[in-house]
């Protein structure tokens, strides 16, 4: 079956008109990790807000390279940058942060499919942190807030991604009610969204939209256990997805592997 686009009426192209107006002058926080999905985000909010707060967070993650990526980008998109510190790492539960697990190697083959709802934990990878992005997304809130911020910019999706609970659509919109249930802001009337330009991109399209924008991916690091140097594993589950999005792109990989 074949999709037919419905063609745009002018009542819509002036109510887009209008939205991008207003965006403009509003502010926007990303949530930056330092990897391809939240580097596009950003420069993705770049084009839309007035102004745009990055946020990093050292939260005992397995290596310190992709803060060091993270630094790095906002510095060449010239935007606010803050780096949080959480302990994430003194609860466990993922290979991420307990050094005394095994990053799993990715199979593109075991992740989810795309079409389908529901979660198998047995498809969930160990690399999969409990309650990060709700920890991460309730840090950006309160810096949305300091910041008069009525937009936070995440780069979560649910076509190529590791199965992690916390990264499909209803968690999201779940989490924007429960903002704008508890926050100065939300009961004040200013309403404040969870922008999720990447929820319905393959990581391809991603790839193609941050270029687009004038993204360097070459400044990037996806990978779950890369060195010192920034140079990733390329075995990851993360690598695994960014190294298929480059080659289904049809565009040069960047990335700085080891050997």
């Amino acid at each position: 079956m074949t999709n037919t686009a419905l063609p745009t009426s002018s009542a819509d192209q002036e109510n887009d008109t209008q939205l991008n107006e207003l965006h403009k002058s509003q502010n926007a926080v990303v949530l930056l990790s330092g990897g391809l999905d939240s580097v596009t985000c950003l420069y993705w909010a770049k084009a839309r807000y007035a102004s745009v707060t990055a946020v990093s967070f050292d939260y005992g993650q397995r290596h310190n390279s992709e803060l060091i990526a993270a630094k790095a980008i906002a510095e060449t998109a010239g935007v606010n940058h803050r780096i949080i510190d959480i302990d994430i790492a003194q609860l466990g539960g993922s290979s991420l942060t307990d050094h005394s697990m095994i990053v799993p190697d990715g199979d593109t083959d075991k992740f989810p499919d795309k079409k389908r709802d529901e979660i198998d934990n047995d498809a969930i990878p160990n690399t999969y942190v409990p309650a990060r992005n709700t920890i991460f997304l309730s840090y950006a809130l309160a810096v949305a807030e300091v910041t008069d911020s009525n937009h936070i910019v995440i780069g979560v999706s649910s076509v190529d991604y590791s199965g992690y609970p916390d990264c499909r659509p209803e968690y999201i919109a779940a989490f924007q009610h429960m903002a704008n249930l508890a926050t100065k802001a939300g009961v004040t009337g200013h309403h404040l969204s969870i922008q999720t330009p990447l929820q319905q991109l393959s990581k391809a399209k991603t790839i193609e939209l941050g270029l687009s924008l004038g993204v360097d991916y070459g400044q990037t690091i996806s990978c779950y256990q890369a060195d010192a140097n920034g140079f990733a594993c390329g075995v990851c589950d993360s690598c695994a997805l960014r190294r298929q999005g480059f080659a289904q792109a049809g565009v040069a990989d960047p990335t700085h592997y080891q050997s």
